[in-house]
């Protein structure tokens, strides 16, 4: 059974950077395509960020205006998702999520993809 644990979030000012982790244990982490994904109050779950296996490809939504960056270290077993320059709309609950199936950026941004999800990490951001 594999389990994701995020971690890094908190309360941070807008402007500032937070590094958000999410370690995988209980599996091949190296054969997972990841994605991270959050969710604002009252609004849907939205696509991130997506990396492949080798970390040779990355994946950004259009609306976070590469602010974000993800990464990930296979010996660690572990996926980054780097914030900077902070905004108010960042504010969400962060979840990492994996595809141990298929290793291609198509449809990466369906949270019906991936079968594994952590239980999500809280992101508040203040003025």
């Amino acid at each position: 059974q594999v389990q994701l644990v995020e971690s890094g979030g908190g309360l941070a000012q807008a402007g500032g950077s937070l590094t958000l982790s999410c370690a995988a244990s209980g599996g091949t982490f190296s054969m997972y395509f990841m994605g991270w994904f959050r969710q604002a109050p009252g609004k849907e779950r939205e696509f991130v960020a997506a990396i492949s296996r080798n970390g040779g490809g990355t994946y950004y939504s259009d609306s976070i205006q590469g602010r974000f960056t993800i990464s990930r270290d296979n010996a660690k077993n572990t996926v980054y998702l780097q914030i900077v320059s902070l905004k108010f709309e960042d504010t969400a609950v962060y979840y990492c999520a994996a595809d141990p199936t298929s290793n291609s950026g198509t449809s990466r941004t369906f949270a019906r993809r991936y079968d594994y999800w952590g239980q999500g990490t809280q992101v508040t951001v203040s003025s």
